[in-house]
């Protein structure tokens, strides 16, 4: 794609800032703040992938995937304000979810240990553990607070964090663990790949991202479930604050 035929493609945004004036939403600079900002970032990403691609350097490899995991852990933690710990816990789940991933993927073979490979894949598989992990924080929080009750009888009772939560993380782990981001089918079609082949890492694609989903829900239950509950086995001030 020429950058002349990539340049038609502000036909859309144009289109959506007139809109806006029509229907006076006053958001035509949002919307073209956006576009500018979004543009610059995927050329910069673009760029910065180009470059590593080429060098082949596994240092630059290492980093990036680190820079993807530290983002995708800080924006999935601001779903659980109060929570303290709650973002290197996030940050190990989906690191372990990678290399579980990564791992699987590279010693059986299925792809090849370059960073084109490498680096998209991994991009996919973090970005939908980021998914997952700010929808299971959002989730154990409400299912503590419907479920304040019966925990707390539990703990009454002698039971221990684990025992007085298990019923909880299952609930969370069973709602969100199947969560699934949209694949590369359709982008390796439009680049000229063979539909038989892109299909293939579609079906790729669909199976890693169950596993990964279903894995990061479940280490982020077993490393947060305690962060609902005070040192003395009582529930934690947030619980009590999401409950209205």
């Amino acid at each position: 794609m020429t950058l002349l035929a990539l340049s038609f493609t502000l036909v859309f945004v144009l289109a959506t800032m007139l809109v806006s004036v029509w229907q006076k939403l006053g958001l035509e600079k949002e919307i073209a703040v956006g576009t500018i900002r979004s543009a610059i970032q995927l050329l910069a990403i673009g760029y910065v992938l180009q470059y590593i691609f080429r060098t082949e350097q596994p240092s630059y490899l290492i980093l990036m995937i680190m820079l993807m995991i530290g983002v995708a852990a800080w924006n999935a933690a601001r779903r659980g304000p109060g929570m303290r710990g709650i973002l290197w816990r996030i940050a190990a789940a989906i690191l372990t979810t990678e290399l579980l991933m990564m791992g699987i993927l590279l010693g059986l073979g299925i792809i090849e240990p370059t960073p084109q490979y490498i680096i998209p894949l991994s991009g996919m598989t973090i970005g939908n553990a980021m998914v997952v992990s700010g929808l299971f924080v959002n989730q154990m929080r409400r299912e503590v607070a419907s479920s304040q009750g019966e925990i707390e009888v539990l703990l009454s009772l002698g039971a221990t964090a684990a025992q007085s939560m298990q019923d909880v993380r299952k609930s969370a782990v069973k709602t969100v663990g199947l969560v699934q981001l949209p694949g590369m089918m359709t982008g390796m079609i439009v680049a000229g790949a063979d539909p038989v082949e892109a299909v293939r890492y579609q079906i790729l694609i669909v199976f890693s991202f169950t596993g990964s989903a279903a894995v990061t829900s479940m280490l982020l239950s077993i490393l947060s479930y305690r962060l609902m509950l005070t040192k003395d086995l009582r529930l934690s001030r947030f619980c009590w604050i999401s409950r209205s």
